[in-house]
């Protein structure tokens, strides 16, 4: 069954080019179609196009539809091409020419549409969810561990002395702006497109306000063929935030697999959450971590390629959308599962104490040591010299380092002010 079908049947290998992997990406939005489905038959009745019986009747089958999906036996079998095929189907099934009411001033486009935003809608606030109870873990290992001195690297070379306290708060901030970015996703994708059919509208006497309350909208697209136009816009929107995101916690990982190294040697997991090697038994592997840095390197690329696909298209729908479903909601689910893996596993690290007086160490309070120099009257360009000098000639002495105190360093995390950062979203 297709909602387009006019009776002429379609050839088999254009079928199967053309659906694709709906079916199983569908089970992904039958809940909201089923959702969008009752609150439209609802609007329909409202306006006098459905009888309130026939409203009762639709309600009702959709209320047992979703009980089905909630109980796992809704299925989208071969024949149906999408889970709207399968629903409208379902419907007239059971109530005859109620059940084919249900289209009424609607199209697929602005099905899929309301389907698809109030999926995005509910999951984005899952993901925010989840990156806040990860940060809530760093932000209490770096109060935990915050007194513990970890070298800090540029270029890979060991350069200024940091803590464990500020990488674990550096990244907890960092989260905090990809929160920012979901936030502005979650804006864009609440905007209630249902009623703007194929892109033009209707001529029938719909309700728009009526459903926007009805399905917890903030607002609508007001605009028809801006509505359409939010096909695309609103999956591209929502996998550039969740890039954002793959990127902190890809870089986070990199981190991790680095100092778990014994050229590092920072930090380690329980053997439970690392592999060995079927040949060399003394490897402890971060496999989760390498795991999610390129998971979330896939999901980086799977924004740029939203951004291909959709680029220059013109307005109104165009079949282009259909490849982009797949790309948006992988990235969905794939994003909660690697938070979920990786507040579970950074919950359990265990960092180690360095051993500061390591001569690889040698030359990490320089800056320190320039600075004294400073404070003692020195102007800082001389004070390098003769740090340097040192340096060069293999004289320089370290000393145990200067206390850093303004916000945000090593000896002032200001970890409550970030937690304000938070707490204000």
């Amino acid at each position: 069954m297709k909602l387009w079908d006019k009776g002429i049947s379609i050839d088999k290998q254009i079928e199967k080019f053309t659906v694709g992997n709906d079916r199983e990406l569908d089970m992904h939005l039958a809940k909201y179609d089923i959702q969008a489905s009752t609150a439209h038959a609802k609007m329909l009745g409202q306006v006098g196009i459905l009888e309130s019986q026939e409203v009762d009747l639709l309600v009702s089958e959709l209320e047992l539809l979703n009980q089905q999906l909630e109980n796992g036996e809704f299925e989208i079998e071969e024949e149906f091409e999408d889970v709207h095929s399968k629903i409208e189907y379902e419907l007239t099934s059971k109530l005859g020419d109620t059940g084919k009411k249900i289209h009424t001033a609607r199209s697929r486009n602005d099905q899929v549409l309301v389907a698809q935003q109030l999926y995005f809608k509910e999951n984005l606030l899952d993901i925010s969810g989840k990156t806040r109870n990860l940060i809530d873990i760093l932000l209490k290992l770096a109060e935990e561990h915050k007194e513990k001195l970890l070298p800090g690297y540029t270029h890979l070379q060991v350069a200024m002395p940091s803590s464990f306290g500020l990488w674990f708060s550096a990244y907890a901030e960092l989260l905090i702006d990809d929160l920012y970015l979901l936030d502005a996703g979650q804006k864009i994708v609440d905007q209630n497109p249902l009623g703007s059919a194929a892109g033009y509208g209707s001529s029938f006497p719909i309700d728009r306000e009526f459903t926007t309350r009805e399905l917890g909208f903030a607002t609508q697209k007001y605009n028809v063929v801006a509505a359409q136009m939010s096909r695309g816009k609103c999956e591209r929107t929502v996998t550039s935030s969740i890039s954002s995101l793959a990127n902190t916690l890809s870089r986070f990982a990199m981190d991790i697999c680095l100092y778990m190294s014994q050229n590092f040697d920072f930090i380690t997991f329980p053997d439970e959450l690392t592999t060995g090697s079927s040949i060399m038994p003394h490897k402890k592997n971060p496999d989760v971590f390498e795991l999610v840095r390129g998971k979330c390197n896939k999901l980086q690329a799977i924004a740029n390629e939203m951004i291909l696909i959709t680029n220059n298209l013109p307005s109104g729908y165009h079949r282009d959308f259909q490849l982009i479903k797949e790309n948006s909601i992988y990235a969905v689910e794939n994003i909660k599962e690697i938070l979920d893996v990786f507040t579970y596993s950074i919950s359990k690290i265990i960092v180690k104490n360095i051993d500061i007086r390591d001569e690889k160490y040698k030359y990490l309070f320089s800056v320190d040591s320039i600075n004294e120099l400073v404070i003692g009257g020195k102007s800082f360009r001389d004070a390098y010299q003769i740090i340097g000098e040192q340096v060069q000639n293999d004289t320089y002495e370290a000393t145990e380092g200067m206390q850093h105190t303004h916000s945000g360093s090593k000896d002032n995390l200001s970890l409550n002010m970030i937690r304000t950062k938070l707490q204000q979203l």
